[in-house]
């Protein structure tokens, strides 16, 4: 079981940057696969970013490369997304996803948000021009 808890969004302006935490709680947090998703108003939820247990691996969409870094701390039991440059477009509420499987499946695989066996209740970040 892992409890994930977001926190650090807010209303910035386009350009500026932010940092999104996740806090996890749970003895399977350190080898898990850990995701963002975000969703906004009258969209599907969609895939940011995600990183394998031990960070080695992280993958991105490509509306967000170049401008958000998605990292872990397994000692703090926290995973972070780092968003720069925002844009009005990253509106959205984000969540913080974890995947307990110990086997990694490819980037490809954690991309979709059924993939996911534990979420968080979402931080909103919005952006204005």
């Amino acid at each position: 079981q892992v409890q994930l808890v977001e926190s650090g969004g807010g209303l910035v302006q386009a350009g500026a940057s932010l940092r999104l935490s996740c806090a996890a709680s749970g003895r399977t947090f350190g080898s898990s696969f850990m995701g963002w998703f975000r969703q906004a108003p009258g969209k599907e939820r969609e895939f940011v970013a995600g990183i394998t247990w031990n960070g080695g691996t992280t993958n991105y969409a490509d509306s967000v490369k170049g401008r958000f870094t998605i990292s872990r701390d397994n000692v703090k039991n926290a995973v972070y997304l780092q968003m720069n440059s925002l844009k009005p477009e990253d509106t959205a509420v984000y969540y913080c996803a974890a995947n307990s499987a110990t086997y990694y499946r490819g980037s490809g695989y954690y991309t979709q948000d059924f993939n996911y066996h534990y979420w968080g209740q979402g931080t909103q970040v919005t952006v204005s021009s």
